[in-house]
């Protein structure tokens, strides 16, 4: 039940809704219909002419830098970037005006293999052009706002159209250089009718790859190996439970590890998926985990006899790693969060929740330990006294 919650709370988190607030009035042209995109502040406003299959649209975008570039363009194929027929605008190196030139992104754009070239796109481009919001007198500088204008021509019946837009830091003379690698920087698509004005519905894999994987690494690495590892602190010593502490602490360990390992492969598949994007801090920290997550799981098979003179470098082997694991994997979910975009989420309030519970319980066990162990002590030097007493009232009574 913990997991259905987690996953509802999470994929409600990462579902973005298209809003209504936009804008149908620019200084030169008026649009029938508008729509906010979800990433980036950026929204369009179109009108359809029906009778010829002509598009009219401008695109509101906004600088992230001054040396920086905005994007838009429609991919005619699928919902992605590869493919991505592009307006871009930035500054000219040369002249200090805005220019608005055209691209192909092909795949190797990813790659970041060669530099970005402007060449003439092969759709019905009718005409382009770019203003600044706030007349000739702007200039580019960190959230400024950009207009891009397009007329297309549209195949006939053809009304979902790929949008895909970006932003870029730097433009290296007329080569626009790869855009920040954030979630919301890699979600920037959206298909829409501009018949109806409806955003289209589609299944990203991706997406859902990024969510099961978040899931189940919050879950195994995040919480259920934490709990294994206080059962193991906090109920060995409950003389009533015998041995079956250490078959629930195998028992959650193994499991964690199981279902970390399903979340580990799906994070390689991610990688692999996603060529040119790379979250060093996180992918570390992850092969960290999983490699002393594996040292775990090996290790009873190399646990010597509690007679054993090598018993106590084992135990202390063990505790090291195990503990390290723990820290790494929670740490890692947190980090989890923020290239998910949701380090504000009720995904990520849950999972504090339901970790600052296990914290809570754990101080509280450390707490009923220390007062336990403090009795036993204070009871052993109290019978060590009555030893004492009597070991020395005996020779006097002899006399």
């Amino acid at each position: 039940m913990l997991l259905f919650i987690f996953l509802f709370l999470l994929s409600s988190n990462m579902h973005i809704a298209l809003s209504a607030h936009c804008a149908t009035v620019t200084a030169t042209k008026t649009f029938q219909k508008c729509m906010t995109l979800p990433t980036q502040q950026a929204s369009i406003a179109w009108t359809f002419h029906s009778h010829n299959a002509t598009l009219d649209l401008v695109f509101f975008g906004t600088f992230i830098s001054p040396s920086g570039w905005v994007g838009w363009g429609i991919n005619p194929a699928s919902s992605e970037m590869a493919g991505t027929r592009a307006l871009i605008a930035f500054k000219d190196p040369n002249s200090g005006q805005i220019v608005l030139l055209p691209y192909i992104l092909d795949p190797t754009v990813k790659l970041q293999k060669n530099p970005l070239l402007s060449r003439p796109l092969d759709i019905g481009l009718l005409s382009t052009s770019a203003t600044f919001y706030g007349g000739k007198t702007a200039t580019v500088h960190n959230g400024a706002t950009i207009q891009i204008y397009a007329t297309l021509k549209l195949l006939p019946n053809k009304t979902k159209i790929n949008h895909v837009w970006n932003r870029g830091l730097y433009v290296q003379g007329y080569s626009p250089t790869i855009h920040p690698t954030t979630s919301n920087d890699l979600s920037s698509l959206a298909t829409i009718d501009v018949q109806s004005g409806l955003a289209v519905a589609q299944h990203d894999n991706i997406k859902t790859l990024k969510i099961v994987h978040g899931i189940i690494n919050a879950m195994s690495w995040g919480l259920i190996l934490p709990i294994g590892a206080v059962t193991a602190r906090y109920l060995r010593h409950v003389q009533v439970l015998g041995p079956a502490w250490f078959y629930a602490h195998a028992g959650m360990q193994l499991f964690a590890f199981f279902l970390g390992t399903v979340g580990f492969a799906i994070g390689i598949r991610l990688g692999e998926q996603s060529p040119g994007v790379e979250y060093g801090l996180h992918r570390k920290l992850g092969f960290a985990a999983f490699c002393l997550g594996g040292l775990q799981t090996v290790a009873p098979l190399f646990r010597p006899k509690t007679t054993n003179k090598f018993r106590k470098y084992w135990k202390s082997y063990h505790h090291f790693v195990g503990y390290s694991c723990v820290v790494l994997g929670v740490v890692n979910v947190f980090q989890g969060f923020e290239i998910m975009g949701a380090s504000r989420s009720y995904a990520k309030l849950a999972y504090c929740l339901g970790l600052s519970t296990l914290i809570g319980v754990s101080i509280a066990l450390e707490v009923n330990s220390w007062v336990l162990f403090l009795r036993k002590a204070n009871e052993e030097r109290l019978r060590r006294e009555r030893l004492t007493d009597k070991r020395e009232w005996k020779p006097q009574l002899i006399k």
